[in-house]
């Protein structure tokens, strides 16, 4: 027992400090929520796709709803269909097998539709690149409007790519 203890004494705290999410004013969930609703006039519905990753970029993308970054907080969730969803997350090289169903995916997205690649196989076929297994970048199978590149990214910066998209949807609708 006391050995054990005497162990835990010396090595101290392993555990790293919090990552420096930068400019956090830009992430005031009260500001963020309100934007949203300004854009949308709803929350923002997100269904996550796994085209054939490593599931790197899918532990972030769950670090997004930890009381640290409280995605839903910010009124927005994930659902589990398309056809409910105003955004696609995709991460991972579209592999050959997932080609079909990814386009299905994207097919049953009800417009205005948005799409963000997250991670580097997602945004350029990564380690993989463009094989008889995969199709290489997500954009080579459907029309991508933001990529969030890293192996994997931070969650702060998915989080950035995702606001990224909605910001840009609203830019460029016509103006009445």
């Amino acid at each position: 027992m006391w050995k054990l203890a005497w162990q835990i004494g010396k090595a101290g705290i392993p555990t790293e400090p919090a990552p420096d999410i930068g400019d956090v004013s830009a992430l005031e969930p009260s500001r963020i929520h309100r934007e949203l609703l300004q854009i949308l006039g709803q929350s923002l519905t997100i269904r996550q796709v796994d085209a054939g990753s490593c599931n790197g970029c899918e532990l972030e993308i769950h670090a997004l709803g930890n009381p640290y970054y409280n995605i839903e907080g910010l009124g927005i969730k994930f659902v589990a269909s398309p056809r409910h969803a105003d955004l696609l997350l995709v991460t991972g090289p579209a592999s050959r097998n997932m080609e079909m169903a990814l386009k299905r995916t994207y097919e049953a997205t009800p417009e205005p539709k948005l799409v963000v690649a997250v991670g580097d196989c997602a945004c350029d076929g990564g380690v993989f690149g463009e094989t008889y297994a995969t199709c290489g970048r997500v954009a080579n199978v459907i029309p991508v409007d933001v990529t969030v590149p890293g192996c994997p990214p931070e969650p702060v910066e998915i989080l950035r790519g995702i606001l990224l998209a909605v910001r840009r949807q609203v830019s460029s609708r016509p103006r009445l």
